[in-house]
């Protein structure tokens, strides 16, 4: 009884006294109102716990509130990514039925790397603005993810499901907790769906594709099962179906979001009608697809927001392709596949982009996501890219907001996100940079606000040694010169050892380098080794483009202030 009554006074206490959590007091604040479109200005913004609790001219600052004035800043929802998979890195190893490398690195590893990077991961969400996630799909493990995510202090919002009901299994997922799961009979499509029910899936996820000797067609009534069982339970279901035809019979099927845009044909009149009339939201992915065209082609296009927020040792697996050995038939012929399918890529690619432009234009509802994860495609850093491409497509700044925020919350019916209003939860992205104006704006995010914790972005995942060694080999090897001199120091020195000064400042670096890249165009450097002692990182390289045989050298990174200050090459 009396350890009872301790506890009880200790709630009293807390509720009393304040949460673990301050209340925040914007000033000064200029917010996107999404549903209206408009910027409202000049407004004082009261969060406490996890929620707005006032917004107003005449919002006073409660005592102990933690303040931040925010004039000359922008305010808009936190971001969402509603189409990604944390059961896939984005590396080379990710997807053994794309590319085969289990014997490179096991899958087994490959795995466990994303459960014990996951607050790596979800950081890096935070870092660019995205305070919602949807996973849509992956093994059972998933949600141990959610699970791990909840447990989390500060993390995103997770929402997820778990294996994707399929009629069509690739042979590497033949495993003991597969992400994908093959289905006979519309029994076998209830039972995958009742499965994941004690552990409270947020919505079921369906790939539907045509195969040569199954179609679409010919699958459509176990794809009503999943669905119908879904709907039982009340949940929504998402539909991977990248052909018109078959997001036709997903959405009549009953399909709540499509999680792909069409690409092998123009969208008609009737698919339009369909999504309309049956309130079906589409995720277009747009970049997806080209991430593993580059990768396999040995072609990498990263973007500025890959090198600064990508995980930098998954975005150096894009490069092992050029050194791995003992595979160079099959790699010469995933490169061959990939160079010559450009044309096709290239097709579909507008395809998208034109198809996009139909369905907007014609008043369906869009919503963001990258599909992220997949081979190529980075967490968090390729979301921006992906908002790129939606502008590309004839999507004004506002419409792309409006899909990254409150379209995307509509789809599972989380109305507690996605705007700006008294009563929502405090999930906030506050930006240097007008994304009105310019939709890249990631550079200009100096606070996320995630269920009321307020984040200054640049204490999430500062640069070790050991990272800032990795973002300059990832950068030499893609022949970036503005992202390989980033973590280099102004007044750099670079020495042959022991101490004979062959270069210094980043100037001259700059004139170096820059030729270099633009020279060689096979240029690769592989880590062998890496040795980390404090702020020394010591690095064996194996290094091709100079002449026909490759070259050892041992490069010895020494940091300071965070950035690389000096640097002794051994041949």
């Amino acid at each position: 009884m009396k350890n009872i009554l301790i506890i009880l006074c200790l709630l009293i206490a807390k509720t009393a006294f304040g949460q673990s959590n301050p209340s925040v007091y914007i000033k000064n604040a200029t917010y996107l109102d999404v549903k209206k479109g408009k910027y409202v200005t000049g407004v004082n913004i009261l969060i406490s716990d996890d929620q707005i609790i006032d917004i107003g001219k005449k919002v006073a600052k409660p005592a102990g509130a933690a303040e931040l004035d925010a004039t000359g800043k922008f305010i808009i929802p936190g971001l969402i990514d509603a189409h990604i998979h944390f059961f896939q890195s984005g590396g080379l190893y990710t997807r053994p039925d794309a590319i085969d490398l289990r014997d490179v690195r096991s899958y087994d590893d490959e795995i466990a790397f994303m459960h014990e990077n996951l607050d790596n991961t979800l950081d890096r969400y935070l870092k660019v603005g995205i305070t919602t996630v949807y996973d849509v799909g992956g093994p059972m493990a998933n949600y141990e993810i959610r699970k791990m995510a909840n447990e989390k202090e500060v993390a995103p919002n997770v929402f997820l499901t778990g294996p994707l009901v399929s009629t069509y299994q690739p042979k590497a997922f033949e495993i003991e907790d597969p992400p994908i799961i093959k289905v006979h009979t519309e029994e076998e499509a209830r039972e995958v769906v009742r499965k994941q029910l004690p552990f409270k899936p947020d919505f079921i996820k369906i790939w539907y594709i045509n195969l040569p000797d199954l179609t679409a067609d010919q699958t459509f009534k176990l794809i009503q099962a999943a669905i119908g069982e879904s709907h039982k339970h009340d949940l929504p279901v998402a539909v991977h179906a990248t052909e018109l035809s078959t997001a036709k019979l997903a959405v009549k099927a009953g399909a709540n979001f499509l999680v792909h845009n069409v690409d092998d044909e123009p969208v008609d009149q009737e698919f339009i009608k369909l999504l309309k009339d049956n309130n079906v939201t589409l995720i277009p992915t747009m970049i997806v697809a080209g991430k593993y065209s580059q990768v396999f082609s040995q072609d990498n296009h990263l973007t500025t927001a890959d090198f600064k927020y990508a995980d930098p040792f998954v975005l150096g697996s894009l490069f092992d392709l050029q050194h791995i050995t003992g595979k160079d038939d099959m790699i010469q012929k995933y490169k061959d596949y990939s160079v010559k399918g450009q044309s096709r890529l290239a097709n579909e690619d507008a395809m998208r982009k034109s198809n996009l432009k139909a369905l907007f234009d014609a008043g369906v509802k869009i919503a963001t996501g990258t599909d992220a994860g997949n081979v190529g495609t980075q967490h968090a850093s390729s979301y921006y890219e992906e908002l790129e491409w939606m502008k590309a497509s004839g999507m004004t700044n506002l419409d792309i907001i409006k899909a990254s925020t409150i379209n995307a919350a509509e789809i599972l019916g989380k109305s507690q996100l996605g705007s700006i209003n008294k009563g929502m939860q405090a999930d906030l992205v506050i930006t240097n940079i007008d994304p009105l104006k310019e939709i890249n704006f990631v550079d200009g995010i100096e606070y996320t606000i995630s269920a009321g914790h307020l984040i200054k972005t640049d204490t999430l995942l500062a640069d070790t040694p050991e990272v800032l060694a990795q973002k300059q080999l990832n950068a030499y090897n893609a022949r970036d010169i503005e992202a390989f001199l980033e973590p280099y120091a102004e007044d750099v020195k670079i020495y042959q050892f022991p101490n004979q000064l062959s270069m210094e400042g980043k100037e001259a670096m700059r004139k170096s380098y820059s030729g270099m890249f633009e020279r060689i165009t096979n240029l690769h450097c592989e880590l062998v080794n890496r040795i980390v002692q404090g702020n020394t990182v010591i690095d064996h390289e194996s290094v091709i483009g100079f002449g026909e045989d490759r070259f050892e050298a041992v490069a010895v990174y020494k940091i300071k202030d965070g950035k690389i200050a000096e640097v002794y090459f051994i041949r």
